[in-house]
């Protein structure tokens, strides 16, 4: 089992930034992760994705504007989103993939205001 929790959201201005975090319940954890994000009214997509061995890669939307990274050592998965649209408002979900099965987080709102 794997509990995940995020935290970071909140408010911020169109142009602006902003850091999500995910911290995980086991340590040294270097699973598969990925942030998604739902919208209201919309499907959950998935925003940036890191392997095990590091690689990532973007969603389209977001490609050069946000990074995904992770520190094992500290057990958590980070999401920095730079120069935000009121697009990007949404619920962000962290991921991990693990032994075969999905394990989500709750979530955390990120709401840009134009």
């Amino acid at each position: 089992q794997v509990q995940l929790v995020e935290s970071g959201g909140g408010l911020v201005q169109a142009g602006g930034s902003l850091t999500l975090s995910c911290a995980s319940s086991r340590s040294r954890f270097i699973a598969p992760m990925a942030w998604y994000r739902q919208a209201p009214g919309k499907q959950r997509d998935l925003v940036a994705r890191i392997t095990s061995d590091g690689s990532t890669n973007y969603a389209n939307s977001v490609k050069g504007r946000f990074t995904i990274s992770r520190d094992a050592a500290k057990n958590t998965l980070y999401l920095q989103m730079n120069s935000v649209k009121p697009e990007d408002t949404a619920v962000y979900y962290c991921n991990a993939l693990w032994f075969g099965s999905d394990y989500w987080g709750q979530g955390t709102q990120v709401t840009v205001s134009s």
